[in-house]
């Protein structure tokens, strides 16, 4: 496992820019709504922390993180945003069907990445139960959304 040892939400905070005048979209899929909220949470939080002001971080809600790939990609189109992220958990089932969203979802905000000069960050959780899920949504292991917010702070600085 690889955060067994590592707390998602420990991070530099003097090595993060003030970013103030920055803006962010995040797309929120509302499956697994109780893991998505709390990366959401995570996100905001951070956000805030540096800097960001309230008004400036627009949310949108999708079904699921197969959808997330579409909203990212409007959200981009509108060129209000210095980035986007998009927040998802997907937890491992008894099908196929959890390799297929993950691959899609992983392709699209990569394809996303490529097509755009607006960095799309990927905070979605792939996990294989619901505890792990949570551990990393504000739990034991810190939260991904966290970490998500910081990427998107460094990127954007790029």
């Amino acid at each position: 496992m690889a955060t067994a040892n590592k707390n998602l939400s420990n991070y530099d905070k003097a090595a993060i820019p003030n970013a103030k005048d920055f803006r962010f979209g995040i797309v929120v899929s509302e499956w697994n709504e109780q893991i998505t909220e709390g990366l959401y949470n995570g996100v905001v939080e951070t956000l805030t922390d540096h800097g960001v002001l309230p008004e400036h971080i627009i949310r949108k809600n999708v079904p699921g993180s197969f959808e997330l790939t579409f909203g990212a990609k409007k959200m981009l189109q509108l060129n209000q945003f210095d980035a986007v992220i998009a927040i998802g958990s997907v937890i491992q089932g008894e099908t196929k069907h959890f390799d297929f969203v993950c691959s899609a979802t992983a392709q699209g905000i990569k394809d996303l990445n490529i097509a755009y000069d607006i960095p799309t960050i990927f905070c979605v959780l792939t996990d294989n139960t619901l505890e792990q899920a949570i551990d990393r949504s504000g739990g034991k292991h810190g939260n991904k959304g966290v970490e998500a917010a910081v990427t998107a702070l460094k990127m954007v600085n790029f």
